[in-house]
């Protein structure tokens, strides 16, 4: 749990770094190409992805990160897709 909040919320989180700097616009090759250090996340989604198709699992939100990894779609289309998909779910009682 400690990982997953210190990438979300540090400064020093490569990840962190990858999905901010997208998120202003700037291409995946030039964020990785001004690093000094490995960003696992990136290296590791397609892994993700190919082991969940595998084995039938759904991860929406992994797939949506490798869709913007792999210029599919932009962080602005990710996060309206996120939004219109609470609705009826988890925010739905019963």
């Amino acid at each position: 749990m400690g990982d997953l909040i210190a990438t979300c919320t540090s400064p020093q989180s490569r990840n962190r770094h990858v999905g901010y700097e997208l998120g202003k616009g700037r291409s995946l090759q030039e964020i990785i190409d001004e690093m000094t250090m490995v960003a696992e996340g990136v290296k590791s989604a397609p892994a993700v992805m190919a082991l969940g198709e595998q084995y039938g699992i759904e991860m929406p939100i992994t797939r949506d990160v490798y869709s913007v990894l792999q210029g599919e779609m932009t962080p602005r289309q990710v996060f309206r897709g996120l939004l219109k998909s609470t609705v009826g779910a988890e925010s739905e009682p019963g």
